[in-house]
């Protein structure tokens, strides 16, 4: 083991649950934005979430949320670390900290150079900060769409708190990514499914094996 910590994100069924956390996931991930393919109700969550073992760590994705919504997954769902994937405020992020009492990681997406120093601003709120590829023009989904950004952007910086990247990772091109970012956290969602929303359990393994090799 090198010390990666890998995410799957997204997951929908009993058997990603199982299949991730026997391919030594540290972090699952439940999505709870209802124009994503991989969108579960609280309900569905809370019963996923409720056979993650202590010290997996259960995030609840969300874009743009409101209070009520938040208050909804938050009472219903036994997760330990909320994901802010929209367009919220540094004022927002820290608000539904303070709130929730939660440890929230928030998404920022990047394409160019330009984008970079929002990771700064946020890592000045945020417990964690997922470094994400910026959605194409016109995607429906803010993350999820299979796409990187060019890695070597981000290769060697860091910012205040622990980050993840994200976007367009595969078990193909995961280590790559890793060596060039120097990323310890990988976050994958649509890279290890074999249809929208349907993970697949070979590729998941095939993920973290790589992440790890």
């Amino acid at each position: 083991m090198n010390g990666i910590r890998v995410k799957i994100c997204g997951v929908t069924r009993q058997e990603d649950v199982s299949c991730a956390l026997g391919a030594g996931a540290a972090y699952l991930g439940f999505n709870f934005f209802p124009r994503s393919p991989r969108c579960i109700t609280p309900d569905q969550a809370a019963c996923l979430a409720a056979t993650v073992p202590a010290g997996i760590a259960r995030v609840a994705l969300s874009v743009d949320a409101d209070d009520d919504t938040l208050d909804d997954i938050v009472g219903r769902v036994g997760i330990d670390m909320l994901q802010l994937h929209g367009q919220e405020t540094p004022e927002r992020v820290e608000a539904v900290r303070a709130r929730y009492g939660l440890p929230v990681m928030k998404a920022v997406g990047v394409r160019e150079e330009s984008d970079l120093p929002r990771l700064l601003e946020y890592g000045r709120v945020a417990d964690q900060l997922l470094v994400d590829a910026k959605a194409p023009a016109g995607a429906v989904l803010p993350g999820g769409n299979g796409v990187a950004f060019d890695w070597r952007l981000i290769a060697g910086r860091r910012w205040p708190v622990p980050w993840m990247l994200a976007g367009g990772l595969t078990p193909g091109n995961v280590a790559d990514a890793i060596r060039l970012t120097g990323a310890r956290q990988v976050d994958v969602s649509s890279g290890v499914e074999n249809a929208p929303g349907v993970k697949d359990a070979a590729l998941i393994r095939a993920f973290v094996h790589a992440a790890r090799a």
